[in-house]
């Protein structure tokens, strides 16, 4: 598994912008990577059930869609951990390559944080990744950041330890 934790920034020292993005400053970037033993296709189709997440993530207790969009960009989630609610909105929708999402419902000085999940080929299996980016742009926005960070990583980490257990345990 692969770690990594900083601020993602263009190369002029300014935050890249997201779609959608007006606004500039530092961004905090968490990454979890796992090598999984199924072809890009099957890990895409697992991601691309993009409210079937609680049947494969373990620390997610329920998960629906809120939108009468299945899949693609403006697919809606509402996911549940615990006592944590929120609500995700797809933004990228690249089919056995990427999918990114914006989280809403957390502490709003992090502003939106996203997630971004990468597929590539990995020999007889796929590599996946995901990138968390959270808005530590503010100077108390940056210590709830990389108390964020952490969070967020340990849940990465999770579903990225469920994705391989389901895609590995199936016949």
């Amino acid at each position: 598994m692969i770690l990594t934790v900083g601020l993602a920034k263009g190369k002029d020292g300014a935050r890249a912008p997201r779609n959608g993005e007006t606004g500039a400053g530092p961004v905090r970037r968490v990454t979890r990577a796992r090598n999984v033993g199924a072809p890009p296709a099957a890990v895409w189709k697992v991601l691309s059930d993009f409210g079937g997440i609680a049947r494969w993530a373990p620390n997610v207790d329920h998960s629906c869609l809120v939108s009468e969009q299945a899949d693609g960009v403006g697919a809606v989630r509402r996911v549940q951990a615990g006592r944590t609610v929120v609500v995700e909105h797809v933004g990228t929708w690249q089919p056995e390559l990427m999918l990114s999402y914006t989280i809403e419902g957390l502490p709003e000085i992090v502003g939106t944080p996203s997630n971004t999940w990468i597929i590539r080929p990995d020999g007889d299996g796929t590599s996946v990744s995901v990138l968390t980016d959270i808005d530590a742009s503010r100077p108390v926005g940056r210590i709830v950041a990389v108390w964020l960070g952490h969070r967020m990583g340990r849940a990465s980490t999770a579903m990225l330890a469920g994705l391989a257990n389901h895609l590995e345990e199936r016949p």
